[in-house]
């Protein structure tokens, strides 16, 4: 079974239980990886994590229900998997603007959210450059912000924190205490509960008494999966992450390795120029 199809039945199991508690270590058994590494994929290639996809989907099935049926609202929503109305009322309006009981009014409006199909090509159109590389554990000093998941908000959230970084010097004072050329952006303390990450920007050091009120954090041994990345920032380096998982995962034996941070290695340079490299490192290891 290859990934495409594993990760359809995925999809086709979420979707006939959708009044029924889905549990996680069922999706990522079907899908023959971790759940850690699950839960990564499905969010890299789709750009919503399993339980948001789930929430709007029971909320699209429910808003459908209330227009089609008489059914109670309170009916509904415990068909959904919310204990209170008001725990439901909540979540529709935030999807579909109106609250459930607004939906059987004449002329309202609602939000469909599809679902979702994979149909992906496992041939990549040109050859990725990687390299596998085993390091010791290191330290960084920085400062991290918490971005939500969603991709659309995540990358927006990183470009204003590294633009901010930028034009307050903080990037060059970073590299000029520790002695280093490149910076690190660390993704790191994935919470797929909270559906949030941090995002920490750095440079490696080593064991410094005064760190002069950054962050310090210890990014465990591992190995690692190398991706060379060359074109502007942040297209270039959106379009490897998504080879990554699209195509490079699928097509050998290995996933992702839960518990370590991912980085990106940004070298010097006009990160806008054309020729730009820069690196995505991704722990790694054997299914």
């Amino acid at each position: 079974m290859n990934m495409l199809q594993s990760m359809n039945e995925c999809i086709d199991y979420i979707e006939k239980n959708m009044n029924q508690k889905i549990e996680l270590s069922v999706l990522a058994s079907k899908s023959l990886s971790s759940k850690f590494h699950f839960q990564r994929m499905f969010h890299m290639l789709t750009g919503y994590t399993v339980a948001e996809y789930i929430r709007k989907r029971r909320l699209t099935l429910a808003a459908q229900e209330l227009t089609d049926t008489k059914t109670k609202v309170i009916n509904v929503a415990l068909k959904y998997g919310y204990e209170t109305p008001e725990s439901f009322s909540k979540a529709f309006r935030r999807v579909h603007g109106i609250s459930p009981s607004q939906v059987r009014e004449s002329d309202v409006s609602l939000v469909a959210f599809p679902r979702i199909t994979f149909h992906i090509s496992l041939k990549g159109e040109k050859e990725m450059n990687y390299k596998i590389m085993k390091k010791d554990s290191i330290k960084v000093i920085g400062k991290g912000i918490k971005v939500p998941m969603v991709k659309e908000k995540s990358r927006e959230h990183i470009l204003k924190f590294r633009e901010e970084m930028r034009q307050e010097s903080v990037d060059k004072h970073i590299l000029s205490i520790t002695g280093q050329m490149d910076l690190l952006g660390v993704i790191m303390d994935i919470d797929h509960e909270k559906e949030e990450f941090t995002y920490f920007i750095g440079a490696m050091i080593c064991d410094k008494e005064d760190l002069e009120n950054y962050e310090q954090k210890e990014i465990s041994s591992a190995s690692w999966a190398v991706f060379e990345s060359i074109g502007a920032m942040p297209d270039a380096v959106s379009k490897v992450w998504d080879r990554v998982y699209s195509e490079w995962f699928p097509s050998t034996g290995y996933e992702q390795l839960a518990g370590v941070p991912e980085i990106e290695l940004i070298p010097p340079g006009d990160d806008t120029n054309p020729n730009y490299r820069c690196e995505i490192w991704i722990p790694i290891k054997k299914k």
